[in-house]
């Protein structure tokens, strides 16, 4: 074999491992991201998402409910300027969890259309406010900077 022979071949599988590389990491990364949602936006969405997402929003003044039989189990449900959407948990909620307060919950969409949140993330002080949700706010005219939305 000539040696300009082999340096195409060498080239090629170089080339063809990069390609098959990359490929493999953009299939990981795909799998593991997870697109964040306001609740106006999964309402108008006209085919929910199958994969993993969270949904940013305020917990709705009076929406927690505790099944009777198991305390871990809550539904409640998040709100932004517009929409709102039904949220079913089971485990131990965040100790910032309140009515009011802004949440991130991730999960799946059930078929009924409301989701089924395997994390619940709570604001961690009155200051923060996810951004996604703060501009929701702001555009509303529900939330202004310095207040602490209702």
């Amino acid at each position: 074999m000539k040696k300009k022979s082999r340096r195409i071949i060498l080239i090629s599988a170089i080339v063809l491992a990069s390609a098959a590389s990359i490929g493999l990491v953009l299939t990981a990364l795909n799998r593991s991201v997870s697109y964040f949602f306001t609740p106006s936006e999964l309402a108008a969405m006209n085919t929910p998402p199958v994969a993993t997402i969270r949904v940013g929003g305020l917990v709705k003044t009076g929406s927690v409910s505790y099944s009777p039989d198991i305390k871990t189990q809550v539904k409640f449900t998040i709100e932004d300027a517009t929409d709102e959407t039904e949220i079913f948990y089971e485990g131990v909620l965040p100790d910032l969890f309140r009515e009011g307060q802004g949440v991130i919950v991730q999960g799946r969409l059930s078929d009924d259309g409301h989701l089924v949140a395997s994390e619940v993330l709570a604001k961690h002080d009155e200051n923060y406010m996810p951004k996604e949700i703060a501009d929701a706010l702001k555009k509303d005219g529900r939330w202004k900077e310095g207040e602490t939305p209702n």
